[in-house]
């Protein structure tokens, strides 16, 4: 009891957001999921496997934006990446805008993953503490099997849990595309995916925590039953309004477990 009430004491803190009064002046709106609720707790505690989103989740960084930063491209990536993180465009047409404007080579790919995987504060107990009280963790993105399977290692997640979009290369190191068979390549793809890992393993309770529309949309019949909203790093409003809890820090995610 003592542990839950000091819990709830640290979630409750200013959070905020902003919207424009009719005479132009700025309202101050408290979020009103930062506490949990029993129900939330009940299904967080008795969760068989967690799936998180990768970029702006588990890593600091959108992975793709940073990819395209490192290869000349990044202004007109990241605003593809914001359309498609809000939900305004559908996800499969902006993997290939993107992929096409950075137009990367296999040689252009292993010179970016030299630089080691930037993690959020605290995923890695997190994640720690998910495997000792025996659940499942997958990572579920939208990003790049090349970039998140580093990331996998030093989180000590199975490589066969990670669901996301393969870059192809030519016999030449060119780029030709994307692998559209994986599930995350398309709109709703993280969802399919969620569904799929909860169908293959007859789980009976699953997670999504992640940042963006494509995470809120795993959160379905058959699919994750519960929808935690990262803002730590970026906070997309209309997503976290839908979450059923949203956290700013995964201690509080890490203290709320037994």
């Amino acid at each position: 009891m003592e542990r839950l009430m000091s819990f709830q004491a640290n979630s409750v803190h200013a959070v905020s957001r902003r919207q424009s009064s009719p005479i132009g002046a700025s309202a101050v709106t408290p979020f009103d999921n930062t506490l949990p609720s029993k129900e939330v707790l009940d299904v967080w505690h008795n969760a068989n496997a967690v799936c998180f989103d990768v970029d702006s989740t588990v890593c600091i960084d959108e992975g793709i934006d940073e990819f395209a930063e490192f290869c000349g491209a990044g202004k007109a990536v990241a605003e593809w990446t914001a359309r498609a993180m809000n939900g305004s465009v559908p996800f499969e047409e902006a993997l290939a805008a993107r992929l096409s404007l950075i137009n990367p080579s296999l040689s252009q790919l292993q010179d970016f993953l030299r630089r080691p995987p930037r993690l959020s504060p605290g995923i890695d107990l997190l994640v720690k503490k998910l495997k000792d009280n025996d659940k499942d963790v997958y990572l579920v993105s939208g990003g790049f099997r090349q970039m998140i399977n580093p990331v996998a290692s030093i989180l000590g997640v199975p490589l066969e849990n990670i669901f996301a979009n393969q870059i192809l290369f030519g016999s030449n190191g060119e780029y030709v595309g994307f692998d559209k068979n994986e599930p995350t390549s398309r709109r709703g793809g993280k969802a399919t995916a969620v569904q799929q890992i909860r169908k293959a393993h007859g789980y009976k309770s699953l997670v999504m925590i992640g940042d963006g529309a494509t995470d809120l949309e795993a959160r379905m019949p058959g699919g994750a039953d519960l929808f935690i909203c990262y803002g730590g790093i970026q906070l997309r409003e209309s997503v976290a309004a839908k979450a059923d809890w949203l956290v700013f820090n995964f201690k509080d995610l890490i203290n709320s477990l037994v």
